[in-house]
This record gives structure tokens, C-alpha cells and sequence, in this order.
């Protein structure tokens, strides 16, 4: 039996047989088959010829259902356009969704854009235009305007032909909008609910009039957030007036979902965009270089710090064997808060808690963790160096750096949220230097202050 993977590998072999042969009605009997996102992996991997042929062989339709599969994070969408004829181009942006034909445009420069909307056909034009003004990353910029709406003083009867007429054109059509003669929004009716209703029934008597909607400058963190939380497969989007101004589709909002996770791990790890790859080493480390620049001066702080308490180690120098590990230890606890506190800012999942009792807890989880570690470390050392006051020195300082790092790897991320910074900025290394300064100056302050007894 034919497994799904042998099946596109074999696909994949007669598709560039064909394209070598240049034989169009195999090329296009074997490639129309697939799926648009198996389509789509496969143009990706063409050489630039190939790919000329296959515009020769698509329609701009064909090749629109291509692009509605192809990420930003592939490559961008520009080479390709460039290198196709740019009617071509402008009839395959008509043929795609609204929404998608923005994220598409907005991979270009403005003239190129001005150019492309001259082409296209002025209905198409016009609903693109009305997209790329919003804002990035808001409601706005990811709806689409390929909706059904209807009015409430219609029959199920005429709002069926109107589904009938307009779902080859709409992006969904498990929900049907309902408006008034001003486009306010007033009611929503799924279709379940036009298909078990009588033909003659009103659609103001059945719709739901409550509607969850958004507002369109609204953050599409949030939008994605609400969608998840009530498990809708479309949201509306509306103005301040409460005018229908589009949609957001779940396939957007995983998009979003995908794209919000990549920037907060990015950030997480001081990197500028963990989903690029870079074929470049040189570009690659211009990416990565200004977080080491800045974490590599905080290092030299720390440094520096070090060399303050020189006499301290002068005098005990088995001190320094357990820099590491109390700085280790510090940086380690201090990045699992943070990485909780990021989660839970990002979900919104806070219980209903206020922040003095999130920090609250967080200390509670750094004293038994500290504790715990404390105490095993103490036994270790002693142990191993026969000295008890050593052991109770270390033992204690990771009690103290264990507790501090952990409130200060909630804190941080909770306080940059209030002054409206994405608390992902707190990136693990940050949080890990920060907690390097504060469990060098913990252990070597205790160990000046006790210098006697360590004497």
C-alpha cells in the first residue's frame, strides 16, 4: 500500500519529469491533484526555469491558490512576483482572498504596490486598499471582506439564495452576518440555523442578536486570544459605531498564533527572528549580535563586580570553585519564572490572581526550592571539603539567590506589562546576567561579612 509520503515523493518525481519535458498536460493533469499546500511545497523547491514554466502552465486562479499556501517565512513573496509577468501577477492577486492579497502587497514597496493596484481591476483594487491602511498586527490588517451579510426583514428563503450566490466568493460561511441599512451590525445566524428553520421564517426572529465582535484596532494577540477562549471559527471586526467592516477566520488566527509563538521565543532567546534562516553566516550574526553586545557588557559588569571582593578570594580562595554554581543556579531558576510569567501574560491565564499574590507565590516557590537546594549543597560540601561554616555559606546563599531570582524572573515580565513592553523582552540570557550580578553580590557580601569564621 502507498503511503501518503511516497505518494507526494512520486508526484514530486513526475512533476519535474514533466517540467524537464516540458510536457504541460501531464505537468498539469498530475499537479492539479494536490493539495494547494503540497502545491505550494513543491513550487517553493523549483529553480527559477521551473518556476517560469510553471506560470506558463497555471492560470493566475491556479496560481493564487499557490500563494494563499506560501508564509512569509519561506522567503517572502517578492521574488516570485518579480519574476512573473506583472499582469500575471495582478490577475493571481484578484483571484486571492482580500486578506491574503494584503500580506502578500505588504511584502513589497510602496511603488511596487501603487504599480500592482493600477492593474488590477477596480472592484479588486478598491477592497485591498481598504486593508492595507490598518495598522500591522492589529484586527484590521489580518480581516478579510469576503463576507455573506444579510437583513433581518429577509425570509431564510432569500438569505439561502443569497448563501447559494455568494459562497463560491466568501472565505466562510458557517456564520452569516446581519446588518440594518447603515451596516450596523445587529445579529448573527449560523448556517446550521438556516438550514433546520422553516423557508418563511424571519431572520430577525431567529438570529442571535448578542455577537462577540472586535474592535478593528484591536491587538491580534488579544483577537487570537478571544477566539481560542470561545472557540469560534470566525470572529466579526467593527468600528467604533459598530459598523461591519469584515472578519477573522481561524485560519488567520492560527497564523497569528504561529506567528506571536515565533516572536516571543525569538525574544526568549535574544534573538531577532528565530524563523529566518539565514543561508548567510554574516547576516545571521547581525541578527544576534545586539543582545551580545549588551548582555556581554553586563557580563563585564559582573566581571568587574567580581574584582571587587579580589581580597575576599585572596584570603579564601576555595571560594571561587563555587561561582558557577551558584550563579548556574540562580540564572536557571530565575529563566523557569520567567518562562512561566511570559505564559502566563501571553494566555492571560492569571486565575483571576492579582499581582501581589502571583509574586507572592513565586516566592513561596523560591524559598522551598532554595531550601531544598540549600540544604542538599550544604551536605554535599562538607562532605567534600570537611569544613561545615563552608558548607552552611554556600547552602545559604543558594537559599537567598534561589529566592531573589525567582521573584525577579516574575517580577520583571509582570512590570514591563504594565508600562505596555512585551514582557518577552525579559529574554532568558537577560534575566540570566541579571541573576549573575545578584547571586555574585549575595555570596561574596555573606562571605566578606563571615569572613572570620570561614578564616
Amino acid at each position: 500500500m502507498t503511503t501518503e509520503k511516497e505518494r507526494v515523493e512520486f508526484d514530486g518525481n513526475v512533476l519535474n519529469e514533466a517540467l524537464l519535458m516540458e510536457d504541460m498536460p501531464t505537468f498539469r493533469a498530475t499537479f492539479l491533484q494536490l493539495h494547494p499546500y503540497d502545491q505550494a511545497k513543491f513550487f517553493l523547491k523549483l529553480e527559477k526555469d521551473a518556476r517560469m514554466l510553471v506560470y506558463a502552465y497555471l492560470s493566475p486562479e491556479e496560481m493564487a491558490s499557490i500563494f494563499e499556501n506560501i508564509e512569509e517565512d519561506d522567503g517572502g513573496y517578492r521574488p516570485f512576483l518579480e519574476e512573473m509577468d506583472p499582469t500575471f501577477g495582478a490577475q493571481m492577486l484578484e483571484n486571492m482572498y482580500v486578506d491574503d492579497a494584503v500580506d502578500v502587497l505588504n511584502d513589497l514597496n510602496k511603488d511596487q504596490v501603487a504599480s500592482y493596484l493600477t492593474i488590477m481591476d477596480k472592484e479588486s483594487a478598491e477592497e485591498i486598499r481598504e486593508l492595507l491602511h490598518y495598522e500591522e498586527f492589529t484586527a484590521g490588517s489580518i480581516m478579510t471582506t469576503e463576507y455573506i451579510a444579510i437583513h433581518a426583514n429577509q425570509t431564510v428563503r432569500s438569505a439561502m439564495t443569497i448563501l447559494k450566490n455568494e459562497a463560491p466568493n466568501a472565505e466562510t460561511i458557517y456564520y452569516v452576518y446581519v446588518i440594518d441599512q447603515e451596516k450596523h451590525l445587529v445579529g448573527v445566524i449560523s448556517l446550521r440555523d438556516l438550514i433546520i428553520h422553516d423557508d418563511d421564517a424571519m431572520i430577525g426572529d431567529i438570529m442571535h442578536e448578542r455577537v462577540y465582535s472586535v474592535s478593528v484596532g484591536e491587538d491580534q494577540e488579544e483577537v487570537a486570544r478571544k477566539m481560542k477562549d470561545y472557540d469560534f471559527l470566525a470572529l466579526p471586526v467593527v468600528d467604533f459605531q459598530n459598523h461591519l467592516l469584515g472578519i477573522i477566520t481561524v485560519d488567520d488566527i492560527i497564523d497569528v498564533l504561529d506567528e506571536e509563538a515565533s516572536d516571543d521565543y525569538s525574544k526568549l532567546a535574544a534573538v531577532s527572528d528565530v524563523d529566518s534562516h539565514d543561508p548567510n553566516p554574516l547576516s545571521a550574526a547581525k541578527k544576534r549580535l545586539p543582545w551580545l553586545i549588551i548582555l556581554l557588557f553586563l557580563g563585564m559588569f559582573t566581571a568587574s563586580l567580581i574584582g571587587q571582593f579580589e581580597e575576599t578570594i585572596n584570603q579564601v580562595a576555595i571560594l571561587a570553585v563555587f561561582i558557577p554554581l551558584i550563579a548556574g543556579m540562580a540564572g536557571n531558576t530565575g529563566t523557569q519564572a520567567l518562562a512561566i510569567a511570559v505564559r502566563r501574560l501571553a494566555t492571560g491565564d492569571d486565575n483571576g490572581e492579582s499581582f501581589k499574590k502571583i509574586i507572592m507565590k513565586e516566592a513561596g516557590t523560591g524559598v522551598i526550592t532554595g531550601t531544598v537546594c540549600g540544604f542538599v549543597v550544604t551536605i554535599v560540601v562538607f562532605l567534600w571539603k570537611q569544613q561545615l561554616f563552608l558548607g552552611l555559606l554556600v547552602g545559604i546563599s543558594i537559599l537567598a539567590t534561589l529566592t531573589v531570582a525567582t521573584i525577579a524572573g516574575a517580577f520583571v515580565p509582570f512590570v514591563m506589562h504594565k508600562l505596555n513592553i512585551d514582557p518577552a523582552v525579559a529574554s532568558g540570557p537577560f534575566i540570566t546576567t541579571i541573576n549573575d550580578i545578584i547571586s555574585i553580590l549575595i555570596y561574596f557580601g555573606m562571605a566578606t561579612l563571615f569572613m572570620n569564621y570561614l578564616l
